[in-house]
């Protein structure tokens, strides 16, 4: 029979790292007096009330489990096809961003075909009925639990059976084994672990909303990320009514799938066609602005990017970029400089992606130098040409994956002329009507293709 006992360990508020005494400074972070007494209750090693024993995967039989549809296809997308039964997802994004309007939205068409339950403690049950009403979902059957406690959660689940539940946020989440404040490394990764353990062993998708710090990064400890089977991501400026959703991870999909959402007064609305959002919808071709289709995940987008190049009053120009790497663009600068023999040493340069998107991918290079060369020389470029290719530091131009996608895409929406790599021209056996493809092999070459276009 297996021996109860407690064990008593102290564990950092700031990092996480555990410690079998008290010390008062953390011999990981360095910080001082954040310590806290952890009490845990287990069996003693050796004297385990159960055994498990390993088995091969040809033996195990293997559930086809049906995603559940949240009703967005956006999100159902960036999902890799809805909700996995059992799966844990963390969705992630700055306060007011929209995080708790999706998961209610979801849940509102969840709750057709699943018992589902919200669990809040950062409001009350009038508000929640409040915005619920406000997003058009009075009529469909919501559970909520405005309650902090995890035990509270725990016996919630035990009795009845949930099919999603959606945790809003994990940061306010509590156990009473810790004596640590909610919100708290502890508190965060101890919580989260119990609900992964509760999804995986009762079958329950569970949606974990998380806060970001001023950093940017998800607060909490970094293993968070680790213990869940799925990371989203909320992206887009407060200000603006579009937003995005990207999959950093999934267990259960394709990662860097983004969904695009339009904030409206009865909540988020799926974009069918971003690439209409991204593009400033003007006519009027002024220099310094340059079309490139990306790849996001499985779907290819067009976005605009633009770029202001100005005789600087400072010692040292200033660098600056919005939805694109600073150090990328340093990169192409030098690049420009050495193999084109455009130098802005006395030149300050400006670069946004239009519409708040963030690119990643260096797929952007070609329409980011393009924008810089247009806006340089002051010459305009054709509203439909369309770029995408990488630079390399030895100036040639590198091929990026999806090629023939991102040709395809320029095509229907009636672009006429393409500047891509060569050797994604060779890739690519399917000749478009009505497309003039360019092909480019050095950055010299980009330089001729930008100046003679603008005449």
């Amino acid at each position: 029979m297996a021996k109860a006992r407690t064990n008593t360990s102290y564990l950092c508020s700031r990092c996480g790292t555990k410690s079998h005494k008290w010390v008062g400074q953390c011999s990981s972070c360095g910080s001082w007096n954040t310590l806290d007494l952890v009490t845990a209750t287990g069996v003693t090693p050796g004297l385990s009330s159960g055994r498990v024993t390993p088995a091969r995967l040809t033996d195990v039989v293997t559930k086809n489990y049906d995603r559940y549809q949240t009703g967005l296809s956006e999100l159902d997308r960036v999902l890799g096809g809805g909700l996995v039964p059992g799966s844990v997802v963390l969705l992630g994004g700055e306060p007011g961003i929209g995080k708790s309007t999706l998961a209610l939205q979801a849940l509102g068409c969840l709750s057709r075909t699943h018992e589902t339950l919200y669990v809040s403690a950062e409001e009350s049950l009038e508000q929640l009925a409040l915005r619920y009403q406000r997003l058009g979902l009075s009529t469909q059957e919501l559970t909520a639990l405005c309650d902090g406690q995890l035990e509270t959660l725990i016996a919630e689940l035990e009795r009845k059976s949930y099919g999603v539940l959606v945790v809003d946020s994990i940061q306010t989440l509590r156990t009473q084994e810790l004596e640590s404040s909610p919100g708290s490394v502890g508190q965060v990764r101890e919580c989260a672990d119990r609900l992964v353990v509760e999804a995986k062993r009762r079958g329950i998708a569970i949606i974990l909303i998380g806060h970001v710090t001023k950093e940017g990064a998800l607060a909490g400890p970094k293993t968070l990320e680790h213990l869940v089977d799925t990371v989203l991501y909320f992206e887009g400026d407060t200000t603006s009514r579009f937003r995005l959703v990207r999959a950093w991870k999934n267990r259960f999909g394709s990662v860097n799938e983004v969904g695009v959402f339009a904030m409206e007064a009865v909540g988020l609305k799926p974009v069918k066609n971003p690439s209409a959002i991204f593009l400033s919808g003007t006519q009027i071709e002024s220099p310094g602005a340059a079309i490139f289709v990306s790849q996001d995940g499985s779907r290819p987008m067009l976005v605009e990017v633009q770029a202001l190049v100005d005789q600087s009053s400072l010692g040292n120009p200033r660098r600056l970029s919005v939805g694109y790497e600073t150090h990328r663009l340093n990169m192409l600068l030098a690049i420009l400089h050495r193999h084109a023999g455009i130098s802005l040493l006395d030149q300050d340069v400006f670069v946004n992606v239009a519409g708040g998107l963030r690119v990643i991918e260096t797929g952007a290079d070609l329409a980011v130098a393009a924008a810089i060369i247009s806006s340089f020389s002051n010459k305009p470029i054709d509203r439909r040409t369309v770029f995408f290719g990488e630079l390399g530091l030895s100036g040639e131009v590198r091929p990026v994956p999806r090629g023939e996608e991102r040709v395809a895409e320029s095509a229907k929406l009636g672009f006429s002329r393409l500047v891509i790599p060569a050797a994604n021209k060779l890739e690519s056996r399917k000749v478009v009507e009505g497309l003039t493809v360019v092909a480019l092999r050095s950055a010299v070459e980009l330089n001729s293709v930008v100046r003679e276009q603008g005449g």
